[in-house]
């Protein structure tokens, strides 16, 4: 049952829309029949906010920087269009259609509607206004095109009028604007009925995920006090190795070739990072180092690795649903794993409790474990899994804390998005143990800043501190140093 609505919520006729196909696209109401969230300025009548959606197609920097500002009338011949033709278009049918022939009944409708009702449009404007119905429709509306740009990696909705990308580790605004903070409201109410959720005033953050895999966060009023936000963590389809980040200079060849000695010996591996800093990506690069003969179990919140193998089980969070009940969390998961006669367990990313069920399992049999952690130094990794261990509420005393982390955990990987942008591989730790109560650790290859160059970039190298790593001698006894 739903809650009660309080005098400012949403009408009813949105929280039904969110309970629409997964692959369908609902009209925009009118702005009317809901009030905004909270503006920045003064409000402005709603047909004033009603302008015209301006996602730029594929060729977002030319295309786009050169339409310039819309007047006014053009503005109501664009919103006359939509509304007559999402009269005319059944959004759910729409979405069963295949895309050209919806994009031909959407140009010959056009076209009529601008004979019925006289309107001056040039052909390259009935042309725009087509793709942006098109991807109102079977996509997820002005950002549509940021989706198919491989140059992008996050995409950040700020309200109406402010759309940000991230391109080559660099936040930059896009001219692309959303009509009103209805049409925002309206864009994550869809993304949230693919994935069977559903956000409002009573739910007003939602988790969610794209077709294609991306991973989606949305926050609304009244906790967005300038407008829903929405952003977009992209897919990348593109499967980088090892080898390949090397050649990109992310790592050094000999950091490469010691990672894969280190899959091949199956050691337990932690990748840590900020936000953004690439940790999936290098988890990604690691898994295709794991011998198909392996049974794999992957748990993540967003699914979002990419594993080549065959044998591979690939298992997800469940959110709590709009009952209140149902949440499974990766610790849930986890603890099934365990029953699934798995040889290596890969977490997405450690937050919580589940951090001592990880540590269990790597110290029980399933070597050659990954998963990711969120910290600024190696060493922040390690206290970081101390603190998560705690939150298990195990009454463990902090030394036999520290006994399992050591035992447990082999190689902590440090990975960075620096300040030119670019992602590095800034340390490899290895941990060799306890003395007294303190976890030893040994760096293996670090990044050494030397300069930055006239263009911004950083100038640095990846050295190595010379050091034998442990697990060449205990657990990879065929390798040698010079050998591959």
């Amino acid at each position: 049952m739903l809650p009660r609505k309080s005098p400012h919520s949403r009408p009813q006729a949105h929280a039904a829309e969110a309970q629409v196909s997964p692959h369908a696209i609902a009209p925009v109401p009118p702005a009317s029949t809901r009030p905004s969230a909270p503006a920045k300025g003064t409000p402005q009548p709603a047909a004033a906010r009603a302008a015209a959606v301006e996602p730029a197609p594929p060729s977002l920097r030319t295309e786009s920087m050169a339409r310039g500002a819309v007047n006014s009338e053009q503005q109501a011949q664009r919103r006359l269009i939509r509304t007559a033709l999402f009269e005319q278009i059944d959004p759910m049918k729409a979405a069963a259609t295949p895309r050209d022939r919806l994009q031909a009944q959407i140009d010959a409708l056009i076209r009529r509607i601008c004979d019925e009702q006289r309107l001056q449009l040039a052909a390259q404007e009935e042309s725009l206004i087509a793709r942006q119905m098109l991807d109102e429709m079977v996509g997820i509306g002005p950002v549509e095109p940021l989706l198919a740009d491989d140059s992008v990696n996050d995409i950040l909705i700020n309200g109406a009028n402010q759309v940000f990308v991230e391109r080559f580790g660099k936040l930059e605004l896009t001219p692309i604007t959303f009509i009103d903070e209805e049409h925002v409201f309206n864009t994550a109410q869809r993304i949230a009925a693919r994935v069977g959720r559903r956000i409002d005033e009573a739910n007003p953050m939602v988790d969610a995920r794209l077709p294609d895999g991306s991973r989606v966060n949305v926050i609304t009023h009244p906790l967005a006090l300038d407008g829903t936000t929405i952003s977009i963590r992209k897919f990348m389809r593109r499967e980088l190795s090892l080898e390949s980040l090397a050649e990109r200079g992310a790592m050094s060849v000999e950091m490469a070739l010691l990672l894969r000695r280190a899959m091949e010996a199956r050691l337990n591996v932690i990748v840590s990072g900020g936000t953004g800093a690439g940790k999936t990506t290098l988890l990604n690069a690691l898994s295709q180092k794991i011998s198909e003969a392996e049974r794999i179990v992957t748990i993540e919140d967003a699914a979002e690795l990419q594993l080549q193998q065959v044998h591979t089980v690939r298992l997800e969070t469940r959110p709590e649903s709009a009952e209140g009940g149902g949440r499974i969390d990766q610790r849930d998961l986890l603890k099934n794993a365990l029953r699934m006669r798995p040889d290596r367990i890969i977490l997405g990313e450690v937050r919580g409790g589940e951090c001592f069920d990880m540590l269990q399992a790597m110290n029980t049999g399933h070597d050659g474990s990954l998963c990711t952690v969120h910290a600024n130094t190696p060493r922040d990794a390690l206290a970081r899994l101390e603190n998560m261990v705690m939150m298990a509420n195990m009454q463990l005393p902090l030394a036999a804390i520290r006994r399992q982390i050591a035992s447990a955990v082999d190689l902590i990987v440090q990975i960075e998005r620096m300040r030119d942008g670019a992602r590095r591989l800034v340390s490899i730790v290895e941990v060799c143990g306890m003395e007294e109560e303190v976890i030893q650790t040994q760096e293996l290859f670090y990044f050494k800043t030397r300069s930055f160059s006239a263009g911004g970039k950083l100038v640095g190298e990846h050295l190595g501190s010379g050091l034998r790593p442990n697990f060449y001698t205990e657990k990879g006894h065929l390798f040698e140093m010079g050998g591959a």
